[in-house]
Parts: C-alpha cells; sequence; structure tokens
C-alpha cells in the first residue's frame, strides 16, 4: 500500500494497467461480435412484419392529371373599310389596280299580250304601267261569298225591351198577396220571326208567383229581329217584378 504511494513504483503500476486495458478491450470486441452474430445465426427471431415493410417497394405515385384543353384562339381577321360613320374617309395609300364594278343590265320589260310596257305577265287589256291596280280595277268583279246569317241570336234583356209592342201585366195570385210575397221571375224565352214567344222556361223565382208570370209572359208580342237583313229568332231573358206596394 505504501509502495503504489512511492516514486520508485509508478513503472510496475503503469505495466499493469496497459496488460488490464488490453484484456478489457479484447473481451468487449468479442462481446460485441457476439452480439453481432446471433442475429445473424438465428434469423426467425427477427421480426419479420418489420422486415417485409422495410423491404417492399413503395406504391408508384399517381400521373399527374391531364392537362386543360387548351381554348381556341379567334383570329378576328379586320376588314378595312374606306366608309367611316356613313362617310367616305380618305385612302391612306393610292391603290396599284381600280377595280371596274360592272352592274348587270337590266332585263328587257315585258309586254303582255294586249297589255302595257311594264305590265304584269298574264294582265288583261287596258292596265296601265304597273298594272296591279289598273288592271284589277278593269278586270271583271268577282262576286264575294255571301255570309249565312244565323238562325237564332241571343240578345240582352235590354235590346229585347226595345222590340217590346204588347206587354200584358201579371195578374197578382190573391194567395201570395195574402202572404205579402213579393219578388222578381225571371224566365228564358225564345221569340218567333214573327214576334211571338215560344218555349218558356222558368229560370227563378216563387213558385207562387211563377205561373202567372208565365201566364202574362205568353201574350206578349215583338217587333222581327232582322239580322243581314232577315228576321231571325232570338233567346233572351225575361224579368216579371210582383211587387205590393205596385198593386
Amino acid at each position: 500500500m505504501f509502495e503504489d504511494s512511492l516514486i520508485e513504483s509508478g513503472g510496475r503500476l503503469r505495466t499493469k494497467r496497459g496488460a488490464t486495458t488490453l484484456i478489457s478491450f479484447l473481451l468487449q470486441v468479442f462481446l460485441i461480435g457476439i452480439l453481432i452474430l446471433i442475429p445473424l445465426l438465428y434469423t426467425e427471431a427477427l421480426p419479420k412484419q418489420q422486415l417485409m415493410t422495410f423491404l417492399v417497394a413503395p406504391p408508384p405515385p399517381p400521373p399527374p392529371p391531364p392537362p386543360p384543353a387548351a381554348t381556341p384562339i379567334k383570329v378576328v381577321k379586320q376588314i378595312q373599310s374606306d366608309i367611316v360613320n356613313g362617310q367616305l374617309r380618305t385612302p391612306t395609300k393610292i391603290p396599284e389596280k381600280v377595280q371596274m364594278i360592272k352592274e348587270e343590265e337590266a332585263p328587257p320589260p315585258v309586254m303582255a299580250t294586249g297589255g302595257v310596257v311594264g305590265g304584269v305577265p298574264g294582265g288583261v287589256p287596258g292596265g296601265q304601267m304597273g298594272g296591279v291596280i289598273g288592271g284589277i280595277i278593269s278586270s271583271t268583279p268577282v262576286a264575294v261569298p255571301r255570309v249565312a246569317t244565323p238562325q237564332r241570336v241571343r240578345v240582352s234583356q235590354g235590346v229585347s225591351q226595345g222590340l217590346l209592342i204588347r206587354k200584358v201585366q201579371p195578374v197578382y195570385p190573391p194567395l201570395a198577396r195574402q202572404a205579402r210575397i213579393q219578388g222578381n221571375v225571371v224566365l228564358q224565352a225564345e221569340i218567333s220571326k214573327d214576334g211571338t214567344i215560344e218555349n218558356l222556361r222558368l229560370m227563378s223565382g216563387h213558385p207562387m208567383l211563377a205561373p202567372s208570370a208565365i201566364e202574362a209572359v205568353k201574350q206578349w208580342r215583338y217587333k222581327p229581329y232582322f239580322l243581314n237583313g232577315e228576321p231571325v229568332e232570338v233567346e233572351t231573358q225575361i224579368t216579371v217584378i210582383f211587387s205590393l206596394s205596385g198593386g
């Protein structure tokens, strides 16, 4: 123990430390070599799932999207005109050739047989220049077809009252007077060509007043209603008023 603290013993202690260091280094190299060889000898102990993941190549990247279709560019050809705002402008240069525009000759005038120069072919004799109107006036008159007159027309009460020439007042029923019943009786009637009443039908009204109104209207007479110069039958409505104040 005391030898270690002496200067003379320093050389021996240094020699032992070098051998120990060499042995320790060789031992560590041996252990590291064993740790490296064990996985190589026992491959079934390795994690296969991770090895497969490392060994499989990644999928190829998706193809790039197609480029957008290019919009066709419309080339607008500007036509140079010598007329600007309705006025002839001064040309910027003198053209080398001046084209002459030839107009087509007008066709010779056609003369219809018995007609005039410039008349319509197929016209009638005695026409005039440009002869459509003159030809029509001088041509044979064409008969205009006549529209058939309807057999019956419908008119309003105001029109039918203007045609009335004989009006018979209805008799107020005594029972209706005692019951204080009053009001209007509306009848649908047809007036013949000679002005007599036909086909009376009750449209509305009290049942106690309707028979008296129908009996009175049957005796009414009208003037004939003319349409296109001919008498026609008329369909209209007739209103008979029953009022206690009027008797």
